[in-house]
């Protein structure tokens, strides 16, 4: 099935004005049609939202273009793309184990507040 720049805006929620930014960066490239028309396909959708994890989960747009460029060359940057997605994998990993200890904290100041309260209210 194909798309036009519309259609799939609407089917993968970005809009028209990001399509053509992703475009104009190399991420995305459609097809055209004979009147110049972009023109995308489900390759395309899935390419999208694969993009749009990767900006999702923190990966910069510089490096997203990296991997872009790697993917437009073909199979022999297999290797290459697995390494820039296990190096981004471990940097979320990190920024969970952040994330959990932050957590961590909090539970355990929402913990004394609440102990607070309660010796509070048996005054």
């Amino acid at each position: 099935m194909e798309y036009s720049i519309g259609e799939f805006s609407r089917k993968t929620g970005l809009g028209i004005h990001t399509l053509r930014y992703y475009e104009h960066e190399g991420l995305l490239l459609p097809e055209r049609t004979a009147a110049n028309r972009r023109r995308y396909s489900e390759h395309d959708v899935a390419w999208a939202e694969f993009l749009l994890r990767l900006k999702e989960t923190g990966m910069p747009i510089r490096e997203i273009r990296h991997y872009a460029a790697l993917r437009a060359e073909g199979d022999d940057t297999l290797s290459a793309r697995m390494e820039m997605l296990t190096e981004h994998r471990a940097n979320l990993a990190a920024e969970l184990d952040r994330l959990h200890a932050h957590m961590e904290a909090l539970d355990a100041k929402i913990a004394f507040y609440r102990a607070a309260i309660v010796e509070c209210d048996k005054a």
